[in-house]
């Protein structure tokens, strides 16, 4: 089978092409990236108005005044000038409904070529989106990425995440769906939103290769330490502020028994050099279910502090931990962390927990074939 997947903002489209490839498909993957610089096989990056520092200041002059972005224009005519390369697969799936990142009017001519010329189109939803943004809107999440939005309402991320309730991200949606065979949710946090929707196939897991994610057991010798990677773009998004908050109360506390790194929106391969050596890793708060950082995280063994819901624990079947289930409070995530310093066995066996359960849940070659089934059902 010839694949393409388009968009790639966490390494999951990697990890699941080399799935597909090892049983014998070819895959594509399409993409503007962003400053983790993930393997592409077709990059549409925007590089003259993102990297080039007068057109990007002549950009963010004429998006003040216009509130059009350039470099979403960039990405689409280079998607356009690739179209080529771009037809004849038998399958393609979008990372989520604003794969391409041109604006929506141009997205949805983009993606009309692409559902045009080849044979069938599939979504994952594992982003903002008009159903989840509207789920959360509607009060229905006891919390959400939007929560942040109350008390930071000028966080870049609450302008972006509102966009897709927007006129133009719901025709964008509405278009998507009506040319899509099926819509399968990434976690747990998609999965809810979907529940009862014609086109929803269910949940299938994030592809991880656990191959290359090696297991080491955890060793707790002077000091336990604890990484905090922050993407100065979703520090509000994420909870960073909550962490942050939470981490002093216990530099102030434990100073002398652990050891605190801290990262900037750094490259993915820099962010895995960082954090190899960490016993916790704090990701985000306003989760039900892991992101993909978390999961690759949790894959070598480290205790994670992420979306680990009720809502997670029983659709699993889970009995024990294996994540910590970080609430926007920084008092009760620094109880959370003083409770693992004070028992480092538990750190231990958390993290073995976690292996075990990527493993079974989320190995890349079991994904594939999970994805496999839904592109081969019969949709007529």
């Amino acid at each position: 089978m010839n694949i393409l997947l388009v968009g790639e903002y966490s390494n999951f489209h990697n990890s699941l092409k080399e799935g597909l490839q090892s049983l014998g498909h070819e895959v594509v993957i399409i993409s503007d990236n962003d400053f983790k610089d993930y393997p592409l096989d077709i990059s549409i990056y925007a590089k003259y108005f993102q990297d080039n520092y007068i057109l990007n200041k002549f950009r963010q002059g004429i998006y003040k005044i216009t509130n059009v972005d350039l470099a979403q224009l960039e990405v689409g005519l280079r998607f356009w000038s690739n179209r080529k390369k771009l037809t004849g697969f038998d399958v393609v799936q979008l990372v989520n409904e604003y794969p391409i990142q041109s604006p929506p009017a141009m997205e949805i001519k983009l993606l009309k070529y692409l559902f045009d010329n080849n044979k069938k189109s599939f979504l994952v939803s594992c982003g903002d989106d008009f159903i989840c943004v509207n789920y959360m809107l509607a009060g229905k999440f006891k919390y959400s990425v939007l929560t942040s939005c109350d008390e930071f309402p000028n966080a870049n991320h609450c302008k972006f995440t509102l966009k897709f309730a927007s006129k133009p991200f719901e025709r964008l949606h509405k278009f998507i769906y009506k040319n899509i065979k099926a819509v399968v949710a990434g976690d747990i946090d998609y999965y809810i939103p979907l529940k009862g929707h014609p086109k929803f196939q269910g949940l299938i897991p994030y592809a991880i290769n656990t191959d290359k994610k090696q297991f080491t057991p955890l060793e707790i010798q002077e000091k336990i330490i604890i990484f905090h990677g922050i993407n100065n773009a979703s520090y509000y998004k994420k909870g960073n502020y909550i962490f942050e908050e939470a981490l002093k109360i216990i530099e102030n506390k434990f100073s002398d028994k652990v050891e605190i790194i801290v990262t900037r929106s750094v490259p993915y391969a820099q962010y895995i050099k960082s954090y190899n050596k960490a016993h916790i890793l704090l990701d985000q708060v306003y989760a039900y279910d892991q992101g993909y950082n978390a999961l690759e995280a949790m894959a070598q063994g480290k205790v994670v502090f992420t979306g680990a819901e009720t809502e997670f624990m029983d659709y699993y079947n889970l009995k024990e931990r294996v994540a910590v289930n970080a609430l926007p409070d920084p008092e009760d995530i620094a109880r959370e962390i003083e409770y693992l310093i004070h028992n480092p066995a538990e750190i231990i066996a958390i993290g073995k927990r976690a292996r075990e359960f990527v493993v079974r849940e989320h190995n890349y070659i079991k994904i594939a074939k999970k994805y496999l089934e839904v592109w081969n059902s019969n949709y007529e």
